[in-house]
């Protein structure tokens, strides 16, 4: 076997990062078969790694995945006729509950990725299993860094990845946009997916970098065009401007060498007022014309972090006024952490220490690294240090990336002395 050249495996891992998801929806376009596409964009991955370190990277690496990915489907379809008939069922499913496209819908729309989002948003499929299959097929997490995106072990996660693929088949869930009929039901998967994704590129659940910025920044673009599709959704727009308020301060959130800056130390300065302004614009839309909704009133707690001159100015009550409305929205034991973060910052350390161990029996938190960092953060602000460095522990056990493990190795070493002004990064 010839030997890799330098850097091969990474440029592969790059490009299958930035094209996975376009090479993913372009084969179950073609094929009609998600299990099938999975396989042969494997297969065109694995060929990249023997040819490329000979022939060199392609000029155009997606296109060239792409071609052999559907060389690779032909010959499988080819060598198994009762599959492909099977597959050609599906395919005029498909074109029959098709509709016609919109006539403004614009060059972009439906884009093959989206149509794949929708897909997996099916009503059919469980939930649980919506979001986690779209983060494993369109932005090619692995399975366990859906599971810990999900805060459930990883088998548990690969089941139900397994199982929503056997239904997608199964009921025959067409690939497509779905009607203005549907689109109520549908959206909220839809978004909740798009999230996910931010979510991830925002703060990665594992790996050598504290952020994605391909993820984040390819939410961002579908979320964009699912806003041209619904422009009267004020979800969808919250949704933008949320992602687009977070994204704006990805600059400041590393420092040189990739280490994790928190809130109170950021370079304000290095926020992109930009984007900020734009998601500025978005709130107010987001949040007219009616009750608001859980995108728009985490935009607007998003709104209040950037308009703020520092931490010391950030007008915490408020802060803690929108997530009262976030919680009687959706309740869950993530937000209703971030509120005790906020209370603490209003309220004192006690008061949000109080409320966190309230928390404690929550099993969603048990083993979520941000719960503990919080805790010992003020644990540490209370001088209760002996108890800090048991929580800045745990945490190091369970946080997944270097950057946050060198974090708390940074604050586990001196926490011998009391940091009253610490504050954890919201």
């Amino acid at each position: 076997m010839q030997e890799q050249a330098p850097g091969t495996g990474r440029a592969v891992e790059s490009v299958f990062r930035e094209e996975h998801g376009r090479l993913l929806a372009s084969l179950v376009r073609r094929f009609g078969d998600l299990e099938l596409a999975e396989e042969v964009a494997s297969e065109a991955i694995e060929a990249a790694l023997v040819h490329w370190p000979v022939q060199g990277v392609p000029a155009r690496p997606g296109a060239w995945l792409l071609t052999t990915a559907r060389r690779k489907a032909v010959d499988r379809l080819r060598r198994d006729q009762a599959y492909a008939a099977r597959l050609a069922v599906l395919q005029v499913d498909a074109d029959r509950s098709a509709p016609a496209p919109p006539a403004d819908a614009g060059a972009d729309l439906p884009d093959e990725r989206l149509q794949l989002f929708f897909t997996c948003a099916h009503p059919a499929l469980p939930s649980e299993a919506r979001g986690a299959l779209m983060l494993r097929c369109l932005a090619g997490l692995t399975t366990p860094e859906v599971a810990r995106a999900y805060l459930v072990p990883p088998p548990t996660m690969a089941q139900r990845i397994v199982r929503a693929k056997k239904k997608i088949r199964e009921a025959r869930i067409p690939f497509r946009v779905p009607g203005a009929d549907e689109l109520p039901e549908r959206l909220p998967g839809v978004l909740q997916v798009l999230y996910s994704v931010f979510t991830e590129g925002y703060a990665a659940s594992s790996g050598p970098d504290l952020q994605r910025p391909d993820l984040a920044e390819e939410a961002i673009r579908l979320t964009r065009i699912l806003r041209r599709l619904l422009p009267t959704e004020r979800e969808v727009t919250g949704l933008l401007a949320l992602m687009l308020l977070v994204h704006a301060r990805r600059a400041a959130r590393t420092g040189p060498d990739g280490e994790l800056v928190l809130l109170e130390d950021q370079d304000r300065g290095r926020w992109d007022r930009t984007m900020i302004a734009e998601g500025l614009t978005l709130v107010a839309a987001a949040l007219t014309g009616g009750p608001p909704g859980p995108y728009g009133v985490q935009a607007a707690i998003a709104a209040l972090h950037d308009e703020a001159a520092d931490l010391a100015t950030t007008d915490w009550p408020q802060i803690v006024a929108l997530y009262d409305v976030l919680v009687s929205l959706t309740p869950s034991p993530v937000i209703a952490l971030n509120r005790a973060v906020a209370v603490a910052m209003c309220d004192g350390p006690e008061a949000g220490l109080a409320l966190l161990d309230e928390l404690a029996g929550e099993e969603p938190l048990r083993d979520y690294h941000p719960y503990h960092a919080a805790r010992a953060d003020l644990l540490r602000r209370l001088g209760r240090l002996a108890e800090a460095s048991t929580a800045y522990r745990r945490a190091l056990e369970l946080a997944g990336t270097e950057p946050e493990r060198a974090h708390l190795r940074r604050r586990l070493s001196t926490s011998g002395s009391p940091a009253p002004n610490g504050a954890v990064d919201t």
